[in-house]
């Protein structure tokens, strides 16, 4: 049985009153997760859910988010965690484009859910979904095969919709697996969740791969810095993923002295290149922990590379080397390897790598050359196959950890009247890592303020999508085929700045 259900069954029988997560004071063992898990797809099989039907949520996160996620695989359905950021007419789109059957979503995003039926949860439910249960048996478990579809996730491309990231049983599995060697996973890593779990970092960086060996989970439903720091003195946490947001606000908590934080052993951050300052400024408050620096992505269940310990300051700029089961190329345009030292994209083989885009043939040829997929990134590696990131190819901004396409939102400024040319692009922001800012040619005899643009894309796009700042000028920058050069841009309003 290769169901995610299977584990919590496994380690439900040999060690029942073990904990397995904790979410709002409420600790539950691996037999009371277990018997909800089986619930909870007892009464979704009653909504008429069956082995492959895609079953959606737009949730925070909860101990239901986790209920779900396991219920769904123990049906043999798929899991679909839809980032609760985004607009009604986004999450119309990918329930739409997915098939999804029924989305469950927490009360207070109700307004945002759309394109399929819908079941809304109290606060009561997003504690236990088993409320909802009534007399619904428990479910059978349906075995699934290694190939089978586990989950979609969508992520932000250079188009103007996010596409479906197929994920399968042995993606995660073969990724849990090298995680364990990478991090020295075990029946003792107490893993802190303050990321979202609709993300790939908190769902498995290395997320429910903790339950897997027999782990515990402590489950914060949102991220903030005194919480995070608490949880980790209560309930003596010894792992966590951050974005660096995360590690920036925890780092510069006025309060951050009245926790014991000693039991972290250490915390995966990455998605950016991580400044020394930074580093060295985690040691010292965390002073048993390490960072580990890392790169990855949705298309390959995160963590392709982590930094290895001891190598931090002498790498610095690196996210590390990769894991035991990926290999990673930098090649060409034309997908000719290059040498160490050199720039290129990152290409990426292995197990754990998706094996394409949800009914998108086209965008499915095009990420791979070969069985190498195309992460988009531009980077290098050293003579010791340490991967260092210098560009993103994919025209893509990451603001707090999120991925933004900026011709999403370029598509979004086009609409308004009077703008004749936009380009979007990311500039340095020393909270989020990068912030969205609209560089705008208007027709003549027109006006655009602001607030009007906000107003407009906050409307149709997820906050976090929202322009920070808006850039008037008579012309944009372009080469000699047309294409309009955002590093010139970007290289610009960086030195006004």
């Amino acid at each position: 049985m290769i169901n995610l259900s299977s584990f919590i069954a496994f380690h439900a029988r040999r060690s029942p009153d073990r904990p397995a997560l904790k979410y709002r004071g409420e600790e539950l063992s691996y037999a009371t997760f277990d018997v909800r898990v089986r619930t909870v797809a007892g009464w979704l099989a009653a909504q008429g859910i069956g082995a492959g039907d895609v079953v959606a949520v737009l949730m925070k996160n909860s101990a239901a988010f986790l209920e779900v996620v396991f219920a769904t695989s123990h049906l043999g359905a798929v899991f679909l965690p839809i980032n609760f950021r985004l607009s009604r007419d986004e999450v119309a789109y990918i329930t739409s484009n997915s098939g999804a059957r029924l989305l469950i979503v927490d009360e207070e995003l109700a307004a945002n859910a759309a394109g399929t039926r819908i079941v809304v949860l109290d606060e009561a439910a997003q504690q236990s979904l088993t409320r909802l249960a009534g007399d619904a048996p428990p479910a059978l478990m349906h075995v699934r095969a290694p190939s089978d579809l586990m989950r979609l996730m969508y992520t932000s491309g250079t188009t103007d919709r996010p596409k479906g990231v197929m994920l399968t049983y042995d993606n995660f599995y073969w990724k849990s697996a090298d995680q364990t060697i990478a991090l020295g996973l075990s029946a003792e890593t107490r893993l802190l969740v303050v990321g979202p779990l609709y993300h790939v970092g908190a769902l498995d960086l290395p997320g429910i791969a903790v339950l897997w060996h027999g782990g515990f989970i402590r489950i914060e439903r949102n991220f903030e810095p005194e919480s995070a720091l608490a949880a980790i003195a209560e309930d003596k946490l010894n792992a966590a993923w951050f974005a660096p947001v995360m590690t920036s606000a925890m780092l510069t908590c006025p309060t951050r002295d009245r926790y014991d934080v000693s039991s972290l052993q250490w915390a995966i951050g990455g998605g950016e290149k991580t400044p020394e300052l930074r580093i060295r400024s985690f040691s010292e408050y965390f002073h048993n922990a390490r960072y580990i620096d890392a790169y990855g992505l949705t298309e390959t269940v995160g963590g392709d590379t982590f930094m290895e310990a001891g190598r931090e300051i002498e790498k610095i700029g690196s996210t590390g080397r990769a894991i035991a089961h990926v290999e990673i190329e930098i090649r060409d345009e034309d997908g000719a390897t290059l040498p160490a030292n050199v720039d290129g994209e990152i290409c990426l083989r292995g197990p754990k790598i998706t094996r394409g885009y949800w009914k998108d043939p086209d965008k499915t040829a095009a990420a791979f050359f070969g069985d190498w997929f195309r992460s988009g990134d531009v980077g290098y590696l050293d003579e010791d196959g340490f991967l260092y990131l210098t560009d993103r190819k994919k025209d893509m901004i990451i603001s707090g950890g999120e991925n933004i396409a900026s011709s999403e939102v370029e598509r979004v400024i086009y609409e308004l009247s009077g703008v004749r040319e936009v380009a979007v692009i990311g500039l340095h922001d020393a909270r989020w890592g990068e912030r969205p800012v609209a560089i705008v040619v208007l027709a003549e005899g027109t006006s655009l303020e602001f607030p009007a643009l906000t107003e407009h894309c906050r409307a149709r796009l997820a906050s976090f999508k929202v322009p920070k700042q808006l850039v008037i000028r008579d012309s944009l920058p372009r080469n000699p085929s047309g294409k309009i050069l955002k590093r010139v841009l970007r290289a610009e309003l960086e030195t006004v700045a």
